[in-house]
């Protein structure tokens, strides 16, 4: 195998200089930065009471991280640029390696503390890009698929280098007493265009994510850790990498280390060790000849931080419009408005989610269909995903795949967004025996039946009417005028399976 370091250092020369307080390399992830953090027991302990749900119990404001869950998916690509150079690597094994290095050096981005991004409200979108010095770009669409239980959809690619990246999160939160669990369900597929045996969907690469944990919650120093196994799998060529993220034990091990193998599924044979920090450095060792070398040092990198549209040509459901005031009341440390301001977008939520029920209306996303998998579907194998961006792209310059990817939703700033786009029409998926019970328009303008099995086109379930502006009428309305008094803690939960004890062994 040649020496990655080459590819590293090119990579590293091409990353963005730029950083901000979001994206600042931390030296101790366990600080302190709120003084209010002492007086999580206390949050706790008040909502004890006799005949409380004890699967459901809220975090305060002061340890959430002022962006959406949607933005914070991004921190997987905080060094985008790793990945223009491994479709042009021929060697498979080298090929799979270099898919490995870009997977690991995403963790080490990470906020101040411990802190929770905000739980994206369904139908909640987030669109950014990347620019790389070859005037190439790389674009991200997201969306909340689900809400009960989360899910994150998204999207990712570079046209002109042969990247595409589909994903879909599924976080489960569990409280563990002194310490709260995020755990990091769903896969993200990685497609290197240009190789494989499919064209249409190019070799590609299962990716999966360690979990998450809060600890000292309740006493002691609050700690982030990473922790458990994720893996990254190849099919095509049958190589498979096994990571695992190690959490400190009471009396011994350290911070933020992994371990881990690259092997043959095919063989058996392990072709590479895995060692190190992945907040510091981490090394690969080929076991054939012993020689070991820096795989990644997160010391020294320089995160690429996205380039979002500014916030006023926004909609209203877009991650940083529509959390816009949590967020800057979080940054000021004013909790008792961020819990004001969250509040009301959550009852809005609510307020939507018994309008579908009563109206008896299927919620459906905006810019992602279900998944055709099973045998013979045209993305079998893919179905963990669940949702997928529903647009084709199939342009045959980079510059009309790019045309295809903006046409689905604004993403560079001063792009204005247009009914006429490549989404295509929801239709197909209606019942030929349902009976019509809305009629609305799809992506492209023209009026097609919703029935009771058909998912709504623009991701919304109300009745269009005249006066309707699109889907998200009303809902900046909702957001001006008073709410009803009574209990507001009903979400950013931490959701329990097992039973109220610590995982910290």
């Amino acid at each position: 195998m040649k020496s990655l370091v080459p590819v590293r250092q090119r990579a590293v020369s091409n990353a963005s200089s730029q950083s901000s307080t979001e994206v600042a390399e931390l030296e101790d992830d366990t600080l302190v930065v709120e003084p209010d953090q002492g007086n999580v027991l206390s949050h706790l302990i008040a909502q004890l009471r006799p005949g409380a749900d004890l699967s459901k119990v809220t975090l305060p404001t002061f340890i959430l991280e002022p962006r959406s869950m949607l933005e914070r998916i991004t921190n997987f690509m905080c060094h985008p640029e790793m990945l223009l150079p491994i479709p042009e690597i021929d060697d498979p094994v080298e090929r799979f390696v270099a898919v490995v290095q870009f997977y690991l050096s995403g963790w080490h981005l990470r906020p101040p503390g411990v802190k929770k991004p905000l739980n994206p409200v369904l139908g909640e979108i987030f669109t950014c890009s990347w620019e790389f010095p070859d005037n190439t770009r790389g674009y991200y669409i997201s969306e909340q698929t689900s809400h009960h239980p989360p899910k994150s959809s998204y999207f990712y690619m570079v046209p002109g280098h042969n990247i595409r990246v589909d994903g879909t999160l599924k976080p489960r939160s569990r409280f563990l007493g002194n310490s709260a669990a995020s755990m990091m369900e769903g896969t993200a597929i990685l497609s290197i265009l240009n190789r494989g045996k499919n064209p249409s969907k190019g070799e590609q690469y299962y990716l999966t994510q360690p979990n998450m944990y809060a600890r000292g919650l309740l006493f002691g120093k609050m700690k982030y850790e990473l922790g458990d196994h994720s893996y990254v799998r190849c099919p095509e060529t049958g190589l498979s990498a096994d990571i695992e993220f190690k959490v400190k034990g009471w009396v011994s091990g350290t911070y933020n280390a992994i371990g881990g193998f690259i092997k043959n599924d095919q063989t058996g044979e392990v072709l590479y060790e895995l060692s190190g920090l992945w907040s510091e450095e981490m090394y690969i060792r080929d076991v054939k000849t012993g020689q070991k070398e820096m795989f990644f040092n997160a010391l020294k990198a320089k995160p690429s931080p996205p380039i979002c549209r500014p916030i006023e040509e926004q909609e209203e459901r877009e991650s940083q419009r529509l959390w816009a005031k949590t967020i800057q009341a979080i940054k000021d440390r004013d909790h008792e408005l961020a819990t004001e301001e969250k509040t009301k977008i959550e009852e809005i939520q609510r307020e939507e989610a018994a309008k579908r029920a009563q109206d008896g209306v299927e919620w459906h996303p905006r810019l992602f269909r279900r998944v055709r998998g099973g045998p013979g579907g045209s993305e079998e194998g893919e179905e963990d995903l669940e949702w997928i961006i529903n647009a084709t792209i199939d342009g045959s310059t980079p510059e009309k795949q790019a045309a295809q990817i903006m046409a689905i939703y604004p993403i560079i700033k001063g792009q204005k967004h247009s009914q006429k786009n490549v989404i295509p029409p929801r239709s197909s998926f209606c019942h030929p025996d349902a009976r019509p019970k809305v009629i609305h328009e799809d992506t492209s303008g023209d009026p097609i039946a919703i029935s009771d099995d058909h998912p709504l086109t623009n991701g919304h379930s109300t009745k269009k009417t005249a006066k309707d502006e699109g889907p998200l009428n009303g809902f900046h309305d909702d957001m001006k005028r008073d709410l009803p008094a009574g209990d507001t803690k009903k979400t950013d939960s931490i959701e329990s399976d097992d039973e109220f004890v610590d995982a910290q062994a």
